[in-house]
């Protein structure tokens, strides 16, 4: 496959996760307040984020199913975000991502979203891009509209983590929507 495509924004370098990115995959993904809505349960082993950065390569270099970016900002690995469930034949992916908490509020996933739907709607030949965000996920939710996706409808009981089933929101952006 050709080289991990690296994007740049303002202030953010979307780049690829590597090994020596487990600790820091492992501080972010270990919090349980970052995880609430992310679909899983928290990490408890460093092995596990070592094991998520593998599936992420795997993802791209062995599948070509998508692709995630390591956030990089001030030369710190601060979330990621990718393209998942890339649907090849139908031009669609879903878009997921995660920040560590210090880093809330800043408008740093805003900023690098952009930059990957817009790789996504060229790069990928995507059409649609999908969203499902935890209902309690108010940060989520006002981001999404932003991004110039639309509501579609809520998702009951789809997901499972923290023993129990979760329902989502579900939102799509159509290439021809995406303002860029």
């Amino acid at each position: 496959m050709s080289d991990f495509p690296r994007l740049e924004t303002q202030r953010l370098v979307l780049r690829e996760i590597v090994a020596a990115d487990a600790a820091a995959i492992f501080s972010i993904h270990g919090d349980a307040n970052v995880m609430r809505y992310f679909g899983a349960d928290p990490m408890s082993e460093p092995d596990q984020a070592v094991a998520l950065i593998e599936t992420f390569t795997r993802w791209r270099d062995e599948e070509n199913s998508g692709i995630r970016w390591g956030i990089e900002q001030n030369g710190q690995l601060i979330g990621t975000c990718g393209l998942f469930r890339w649907n090849h034949a139908w031009h669609s992916a879903m878009v997921g991502y995660e920040l560590a908490q210090s880093t809330w509020g800043q408008g740093f996933m805003q900023e690098a979203l952009v930059s990957i739907l817009s790789y996504g709607f060229t790069a990928m030949d995507l059409n649609r891009i999908e969203a499902q965000i935890h209902p309690n996920n108010t940060a989520s939710l006002k981001l999404m509209p932003k991004l110039g996706f639309t509501h579609e409808g809520q998702l009951r009981e789809v997901g499972f983590w923290g023993g129990q089933f979760h329902d989502f929101v579900q939102f799509g952006l159509l290439k021809r929507e995406f303002a860029g």
